[in-house]
C-alpha cells in the first residue's frame, strides 16, 4: 500500500467490524430492489477475473462467502453482504470487460451499473481492483471516467501482487498512482494485495472501517 499510513485505533477498528460474521443480504438485478439506503456501502468493481470474489472473502475471513467462478462473467447482479452489527454494506458488482455473453445482455449489464453508480446516494467509495499483472486497462478507464463524471468517490486496488515481482509491481503501482493523480474522483492511495497472502488487506479492513464511520 503507498501512503496514508493508519493509526492503531484505526487498524483495531478494521479488524473489529470484520472479526465478526458477515452474511450474503441478496442479489439485486433491478434497481428497484436496492436495499435501505440509509446505510453507507461501498462497491468492489473490476474485469471478470481480477479476483473480487477472492479479496472479499480475505477481507470478512470467510472463504464460501462471495462466489468464485473461474467463467468470466458469471456474477450478474449485485451481490449485497453485511456484518452481523449491520450499518454498512459492501457491494460485489458484475465483472465487466470480456464477459461470455451475447452483447445485448452485457450491454443491459452495462446500463444496469451505470444507474446504480450514478444514483447511489449512499455509495460512500467505490473500489477499482486492477490485476497487478496486466496493469490499467481501456475498459477500467472507462469505469473511472464514469465514476468521475457522477462524481462518485474511487480508490484502485491493485490485487494477485503475489503473481509478479516486486520490480513489476512499483511499476504498477507508479502507473495507477499517476492515473490517480490526473482524476478528480480519485482517492489518492493505492492498495496493493494479495487475497492469497493476504498482503494489504489489514490495511483494506481498516480503510472499510474509517469509511463506515466517517459517513454521514
Amino acid at each position: 500500500m503507498a501512503g496514508d499510513p493508519f493509526s492503531d485505533d484505526e487498524i483495531a477498528d478494521g479488524e473489529q467490524l470484520f472479526e465478526q460474521p458477515w452474511t450474503f443480504v441478496k442479489g439485486v438485478v433491478d434497481l428497484d430492489n436496492l436495499p435501505d439506503s440509509r446505510w453507507p456501502e461501498v462497491a468492489f468493481a473490476g474485469r471478470s477475473n481480477v479476483g473480487k470474489s477472492s479479496l472479499i472473502n480475505a477481507v470478512v475471513r470467510q472463504n464460501g462467502l462471495a462466489r468464485t467462478s473461474n467463467t468470466p462473467g458469471r456474477t450478474q447482479e449485485l451481490n449485497y453482504f453485511a456484518p452481523q452489527s449491520l450499518g454498512f454494506h459492501i457491494v460485489d458488482l458484475p465483472g465487466y470487460g470480456f464477459a461470455k455473453a451475447p452483447k445485448a445482455k452485457v450491454a443491459a449489464w452495462t446500463e444496469f451499473i451505470k444507474d446504480y453508480l450514478s444514483g447511489r446516494p449512499n455509495l460512500a467509495r467505490a473500489f477499482v481492483l486492477i490485476d497487478a499483472r496486466h496493469g490499467i486497462k481501456p475498459v477500467d478507464r472507462t469505469i473511472m471516467t464514469l465514476l468521475s463524471e457522477t462524481a462518485v468517490a474511487y480508490q484502485i486496488v491493485l490485487t494477485k501482487t503475489d503473481k509478479i515481482s516486486e520490480k513489476a509491481l512499483s511499476e504498477q503501482l507508479a502507473t495507477a498512482e499517476r492515473e490517480v493523480a490526473k482524476a478528480p474522483a480519485a482517492y489518492p492511495v493505492v492498495i496493493t494485495t494479495s487475497s492469497e497472502r493476504k498482503t494489504g488487506i489489514t490495511e483494506l479492513r481498516a480503510t472499510l472501517a474509517k469509511i463506515r464511520k466517517d459517513f454521514s
